[in-house]
């Protein structure tokens, strides 16, 4: 028997609007479904979208993009659509990201306290 989708992307747009106010698409007709256990490896050239389309998942895109298109369910709600209440609630708890950025990620060999302290020498 299949499990159920613990994570289905059905035809996920986003877009930014650019300085002078036209749109400007940046994923196009992204699908993809996860199930508990499961991994998913996205690959992709520098600028594909690959940060682009998890940071849409998560509706955490910055300055003017937003979601066009398409949608995102974890468990069967639709993140896409979700308040930013109940965003606030998933994030973290249910989903997340870990960034590839040695600037912002943490070192896997640390503890998390390490990590602070070395915050609070800086």
């Amino acid at each position: 028997m299949t499990t159920p989708p613990l994570l289905e992307v059905q035809g996920l747009d986003v877009g930014f609007t650019t300085p002078d106010g036209r749109p400007l698409d940046a994923v196009r007709d992204v699908s993809f479904t996860l199930r508990r256990g499961e991994t998913l490896a996205v690959v992709g050239e520098s600028g594909s979208g690959k940060s682009t389309t998890a940071l849409a998942l998560l509706r955490m895109l910055p300055g003017t993009g937003r979601i066009t298109g398409g949608s995102v369910l974890l468990d069967g709600e639709d993140l896409a659509t979700a308040t930013e209440d109940r965003l606030r609630e998933v994030r973290g708890a249910r989903i997340g990201m870990i960034f590839q950025d040695p600037m912002t990620a943490l070192n896997p060999v640390l503890s998390i306290g390490r990590h602070l302290d070395e915050v609070l020498r800086a």
